[in-house]
């Protein structure tokens, strides 16, 4: 029974298939070339060295979590690469200043700023995935309400991932539920955050930031 079970995980390898598996098996092994670092040493770690290219994975946690903190660390990893970025930021909540503080080339990325609603949001990604030359492209839909996002048939992340299917591009959801993943994709869930503070006192103390714990879900 072992080797016949070990001999069908191998053919699904084979043929790319083994994200129906459910083994502790490694991930699978991915040329460096078709990894994006993230910046993040643990997460990337976790990743085996960075997000897939060609794939569509998504950011998700409640508010306050960190979901555009790493959005931010993403693209400053990216433009440091020398790549060209881009963010549809549909609620309009991308600081670039602050941006720049963490590292961000802001010559290097593409904003489109506040789209109004999900649909139009969704529509301005799908057009710079298909213009193609981008490193990362990501879909801010942290802050449209779960039930518009969720009201999008399945078949709309699947044509998004068809997209980017086979090219140099990381497409990335941002959003508070599970939803847009395609099969060579991961999701990277982030858990409450700590909040970081300077000084001892406990009247006289400086918000600092928070520290997102991020979780990856892969689809095996």
């Amino acid at each position: 029974m072992g080797a016949a079970l070990e001999s069908l995980e191998s053919l699904l390898r084979a043929r790319k298939l083994d994200v129906t598996l459910t083994t502790a098996a490694p991930w699978s092994e991915t040329p460096h070339e078709r990894l994006a670092p993230t910046g993040c040493a643990d997460l990337d770690a976790a990743l085996g060295g960075g997000l897939r290219r060609g794939h569509l994975s998504e950011i998700v946690g409640a508010p306050s979590s960190g979901r555009l903190t790493l959005a931010v660390t993403l693209l400053a990893a990216a433009t440091a690469r020398g790549e060209a970025a881009a963010l549809v930021d549909t609620c309009d909540t991308f600081d670039p200043p602050s941006a720049d503080a963490h590292g961000v080339d802001l010559a290097r990325v593409l904003w489109v700023r506040d789209t109004g609603d999900a649909v139009r949001a969704l529509k301005a990604f799908s057009l710079v995935l298909q213009a193609g030359g981008f490193g990362v492209v990501i879909l801010d839909l942290a802050d449209v309400p779960a039930a518009a996002v969720r009201r999008f048939p399945w078949t709309t992340w699947m044509r998004l991932a068809r997209l980017v299917d086979g090219s140099d591009t990381v497409a990335l959801v941002i959003g508070t539920d599970r939803i847009a993943r395609s099969p060579g994709g991961v999701t990277i869930a982030l858990e409450a955050s700590a909040a970081q503070w300077s000084g001892r006192g406990s009247r006289a103390r400086l918000f600092r930031g928070v520290a997102p714990a991020p979780r990856v879900v892969r689809a095996r």
